[in-house]
């Protein structure tokens, strides 16, 4: 019964509740809607004062407009009719700016352009006025500045158009800005009647909630104080059985004693003082580590560990956490020498007359340790195998740049050294007084010069190319394209997609142009191409280069993975650099379909 009654108060606060949040709810909604609705209200007139000041300013515009252009007709000195002129410019510059923004809108003058439709006829109607006025004005600024007539006699005509028509754009433009005034105060006439009406509604609103939800509630609320009453009656007849649940009590603790024999039996479990001495030590860890189970003689961490730092390690734990409570691994070992780990978890808590003591549950996780350590090994092998394979790589990027030395110095050596001897010995063998061998000679000196200099373009060209650090990438890759199909008589075409221009860090654009340079010297090398095509495209966070040749093409498993040096190391270079620049390199490649090496490099631009 008593049951039946509390599930039946239970249901009623729950549904008074509910009708609580309900009314506070709409109450809150109400508000925020009408909130919403006053606020869009007044930021639709927001910009109206300024609407009517700047089309109220157009009629003094107007007029100072008249005036300045009558000014000119009376003026004869050429330097004060210049700065008339030049008045008269700023005026015309200002009327007309505000005369478009009235009608299309201008966020520096607050202007938003959104006229009514009698306002937008209004201003059609105008604008042959203002364009006759405009027009006229303009023809004045044109033949002063012109020099083609200082006369004022030779722009009267000009001057008579805005006589004529000024008078009738005032009239028009006294006539919006009256129309801009109505409709302001008739959008403040719209807020005032939205104000009463939600101002109505929330009345209604509140006097429906007092009706169908505050006054019932009233007399709920005054229905639960009578049940309470009747429960306190219940209540003293629940003290009358306070005996029985003594009973239960003392049962209770019997079974807690039970489980807390069976916990000291089953797990790794001790009790000790915050210095670290064992006050009491169960079964379990008394058999693991051959210590008598009251035995406060000895300290924890001597029984946990034979090693000084390991009891060092533990002292320092329970030092430091006493208070707090710890949780972690540990490594102890037995009287018989053998490792132990333990996931030891230590509580501090207060069993009696407030002396603090701290629990020690543990279990023993030495297999799970020993497979985690056998596992950090093996990675610590795997990551050394790795750093010698790229020790390798090393190596071998190394003796490759070393090569590319010798070779340079070897072009230079036996292709401009023994040109240039040439050179030598064929100016000392000049005979001036022989003037046809000497024309010959000269003849022969300037191709041998030519050849001389093509042989530096072409030894030197691999080196670092001045556009790189004078311009940046794009003209570093056209003059690579340029060059190279200059000197190997191939098609080499450069297409930035993008008209990408940025410049990127000096490591990074000399990376691409290594990379790039690498892949289009195998596209001449090895893939017999008569085409090569760069392209570059780039959106905000990428760039992205692309190579593509029609030579033979080849397949990318023999050259994708480099383990010990040997072959393939023009695309391990290219790999270590874009890996380098935080890049990204595709290669796709079929036989007989030529190549394509993609370059997605991640911009940041300095």
């Amino acid at each position: 019964m008593a049951s039946n009654k509390n599930s039946l108060d239970q249901r009623t606060f729950e549904r008074l509740r509910r009708l609580y949040i309900i009314a506070l709810s709409t109450i809150a909604l109400s508000v925020i809607v009408s909130q919403i609705l006053i606020r869009n209200h007044l930021k639709n007139q927001e910009n109206d004062s300024g609407v009517i000041n700047v089309a109220g300013r157009q009629r003094m515009l107007s007029q100072k407009l008249t005036k300045e252009i009558l000014a000119l007709s009376t003026e004869h000195d050429l330097s004060k009719q210049n700065e008339v002129k030049d008045r008269l410019k700023q005026t015309l510059l200002l009327w007309e700016t505000s005369h478009r923004a009235l009608q299309n809108g201008n966020d520096s003058l607050g202007l938003p352009g959104n006229n009514s439709k009698v306002v937008s006829a209004m201003f059609n109607d105008l604008n042959p006025t203002f364009n006759a006025i405009k027009l006229a004005s303009e023809n004045i600024i044109f033949q002063i500045e012109a020099g083609t007539s200082t006369s004022i006699e030779k722009f009267s005509k000009e001057i008579a158009s805005v006589k004529k028509n000024e008078g009738d754009f005032l009239v028009k433009m006294d006539a919006i800005v009256n129309q801009y005034d109505l409709e302001a105060e008739e959008k403040v006439e719209w807020l005032r009647k939205l104000e009463l009406f939600l101002m109505i509604f929330t009345l209604l609103l509140l006097f429906a909630e007092f009706l169908f939800i505050f006054w019932p509630t009233a007399k709920t609320v005054k229905n639960s104080i009578s049940e309470l009453i009747s429960a306190e009656k219940i209540a003293k007849e629940m003290a009358h059985n306070a005996d029985i649940l003594s009973e239960a009590k003392e049962k209770s603790i019997k079974e807690l004693r039970a489980l807390s024999h069976a916990m000291d039996e089953t797990l790794l479990f001790a009790r000790i003082t915050p210095d670290g001495n064992v006050l009491h030590m169960g079964k379990k860890f008394s058999k693991l580590f051959k210590l008598s189970a009251f035995n406060t003689s000895e300290s924890f961490s001597k029984v946990l560990c034979n090693n000084e730092k390991e009891q060092e390690i533990v002292e320092e734990i329970i030092s430091k956490h006493k208070k707090i409570g710890w949780q972690g691994e540990v490594k102890a070992s037995t009287k018989g020498g053998k490792d132990v780990w333990l996931d030891l978890s230590m509580i501090p808590f207060n069993p009696i007359n407030e002396r603090s003591e701290l629990l020690i549950i543990a279990s023993d996780v030495t297999k799970r340790k020993e497979g985690q350590l056998e596992i950090d090994r093996l990675t610590k092998e795997s990551f050394e195998e790795k750093m010698n394979q790229q020790q390798i790589i090393s190596s071998q990027i190394i003796e490759n740049q070393e090569k590319e030395q010798n070779r340079i110095a070897k072009d230079v050596h036996d292709g401009i050294g023994q040109m240039l001897t040439g050179l030598k010995f064929n100016l000392e063998s000049i005979d001036v007084s022989d003037m046809d061998k000497t024309v010959s000679k000269i003849k022969h000196l300037k191709e041998l010069t030519a050849n001389i200099i093509k042989g530096v373009r072409t030894a030197t060209f691999n080196l670092t190319p001045p556009e790189l650090a004078d311009h940046g990438i794009v003209p570093a890759l056209t003059k690579l394209t340029q060059e190279l199909a200059r000197l190997t008589g191939k098609d080499i075409l450069l297409f930035n997609k993008t008209d990408f221009s940025g410049r990127l860090d000096s490591l990074t654009e000399i990376n691409i142009y290594r990379i790039t340079q690498e892949a289009i010297n195998n596209a001449i090398k090895y893939a017999d191409s008569t085409h090569i095509l760069v392209s570059l495209s780039s959106s905000r966070n990428i760039l992205s280069i692309v190579i593509d040749d029609n030579g033979k093409g080849f397949d990318p498993s023999k050259v994708k993975n480099v383990k010990n040096g040997d072959g393939g190391m023009g695309m391990t270079f290219m790999r270590e650099r874009i890996k380098y620049i935080n890049g990204r390199l595709f290669l796709n490649s079929q036989l007989g379909k030529g190549t394509r090496v993609t370059l997605n490099i991640p911009l940041k631009e300095v």
